[in-house]
């Protein structure tokens, strides 16, 4: 998806990529609720002002990661996205009261220290690495769009408490749609039939993509499947180089590198921190003597 988003990002305005990219995403999305036996009752919702304001955020996300996808090399707006959950541990803590520990908080800053590793490359004017598209702007976007799925990612964590994440992918899709249909007066481009295909896939492969990851966690714990996500940027350098003929400089795979341990002692210590409290919670039970 994010393949096709770069490239038809020279052809296309962000708010018609991202109008593409969710409306057609409803279509493996539906398809899988159908699967599921969840069709029409995923529509029902108490909650519809909350789906709203996460649509606002998420879509504000979007419109922001597909602009940096726009302005930097793939593989750099990959690594820059990284940052996101470290900031959502941060905005956890603020928005939902969440108790973070000396271990957390130090891998937090320490993940924090590599992304700006990352932006060091793109201060002054020497260009590492052979890219030929190194954007400060693209950068700030790049961050920014991390802050707010940072945001967003705390607003889907009380909402799974009562809402079900098809409702929650749908109402998005929706929403977020609709929102992109509004820039449709600024300068939409109609395109040719290889680029309507492009676009539709696009969406397509975007919604195959929420539905496989609401998938996993059914069948694995969010510890186990969280650290799979940083393989994204196996692909994305491999596209990188193969689609885009760039390489990161090595100052932006060190900082890669630190972003991801970072990342992946949050996610193992919190598993840890699971089972801890999961033995102390049985621990504490009474056990029901047998007659």
């Amino acid at each position: 998806m994010a393949t096709l988003i770069k490239l038809d990002s020279a052809r296309y305005p962000i708010g018609e990529l991202v109008c593409f990219r969710s409306f057609f995403a409803l279509i493996p999305v539906l398809a899988w609720v159908m699967w599921r036996g969840q069709f029409p009752s995923v529509f029902h919702t108490q909650r519809i002002g909350r789906h709203f304001l996460r649509s606002v955020s998420g879509a504000s996300t979007m419109f922001l990661g597909f602009t940096a996808l726009s302005l930097l090399p793939i593989a750099d707006a990959t690594a820059i996205g990284y940052a996101a959950p470290l900031m959502t541990v941060v905005l956890a803590v603020v928005f939902l009261g969440e108790k973070v520990r000396i271990y957390r908080w130090s891998a937090v800053i320490v993940g924090l220290i590599g992304v700006l590793v990352i932006l060091s490359d793109y201060v002054g004017p020497d260009v590492e690495g052979g890219a030929t598209e190194r954007s400060g702007l693209g950068a700030i976007v790049a961050v920014s769009g991390a802050f707010l799925g940072a945001a967003t990612s705390t607003q889907v964590r009380v909402m799974v408490r009562t809402e079900s994440a098809a409702t929650i992918v749908v109402y998005f899709s929706l929403f977020t749609s609709l929102f992109a249909l509004v820039t449709l007066p600024f300068g939409w481009v109609m395109p040719d039939l290889t680029g309507f295909l492009s676009l539709v896939a696009a969406g397509i492969f975007g919604g195959m993509g929420q539905v496989l990851m609401t998938q996993s966690f059914r069948y694995g714990g969010a510890s186990m499947i969280a650290p799979f996500d940083y393989t994204s940027m196996i692909w994305a350098l491999t596209v990188s180089l193969v689609v885009f003929n760039t390489w990161p400089s090595q100052r932006m795979l060190l900082g890669t590198a630190i972003v991801i341990g970072a990342g992946l002692f949050v996610i193992f210590r919190e598993r840890r921190l699971g089972i801890e409290r999961a033995r102390s919670k049985r621990a504490q039970t009474p056990t029901t003597p047998l007659n």
